[in-house]
């Protein structure tokens, strides 16, 4: 998804301690910076082509800021597309914030995310994402794809590990010519198993086709004769 080569007059990595004994390596590189590499409680900012990798995640950006202890917090803006390194989750947004530290993304503003394990696609206004747990919520304008499915609805959970899907909000589940619809819908999506619960609507199409009609023979009947229809000459003293 990422397209690593850049015309950047910034390319520095860093080697700090997040936490102790633990060291982690952020590469990143901008056409322009502002702040003071290397120090571990200051804000860093990246403009023009900005690009950060973490050993987790990867991102690219218009602008990218560093802030926080060791660089605990990323902000990102404008045309935002990066990869989820650790559960292979790759995304587009207007704008990200992610803690390193508690590894919690959020992700705002037409915000596309897809599992590529699982061919997932999920469209929502805003998406946020515990890493650690492989858990996403997502709110407003809802649209998830995955195999015959298309849900929509309010609000969402999606449990990538337990392959689960939780909507709520004008749920809604469409498969090829069935919708069902209800206040809340869970989905299996391994057993395509749909449970509703309250206020439950939904449309299934018959797929049995219906039996011919039996032909019934009958006899043919011999044709009447039909009358000489030539017309006859005047008749004498007409």
């Amino acid at each position: 998804m990422l397209n690593k080569k850049y015309v950047a007059a910034v390319l520095i990595s860093l080697w700090f301690t997040a936490l102790p004994l633990f060291a982690e390596k952020i590469i990143f590189s901008a056409n322009r910076m502002t702040g003071q590499a290397g120090n571990t409680n200051t804000t860093t900012s990246l403009s023009g082509n900005a690009y950060i990798k973490t050993e987790t995640m990867e991102i690219q950006a218009d602008d990218v800021e560093l802030s926080g202890d060791n660089y605990r917090y990323i902000k990102a803006t404008g045309h935002i597309n990066g990869k989820n390194l650790k559960t292979n989750m790759e995304f587009t947004c207007d704008s990200l914030e992610y803690d390193r530290t508690t590894k919690l993304a959020s992700l705002k503003g037409n915000v596309n995310l897809e599992d590529k394990d699982n061919d997932v696609k999920a469209k929502a206004q805003i998406i946020d994402y515990n890493q650690d747990t492989e858990i996403a919520v997502l709110q407003v304008q809802i649209n998830l794809t995955q195999k015959d499915n298309v849900c929509s609805g309010s609000y969402a959970v999606y449990y990538k590990k337990a392959q689960l899907l939780e909507i709520s909000g004008n749920a809604q589940v469409k498969q090829d010519d069935d919708v069902f619809r209800a206040q809340h819908i869970t989905l299996d999506m391994d057993t395509q198993d749909i449970t509703l619960g309250g206020n439950v609507k939904g449309t299934v199409t018959d797929t049995k086709q219906a039996e011919p009609e039996p032909v019934v023979e009958t006899e043919a009947s011999e044709p009447k004769e039909q009358p000489d229809l030539k017309e006859e000459g005047p008749k004498d003293g007409e």
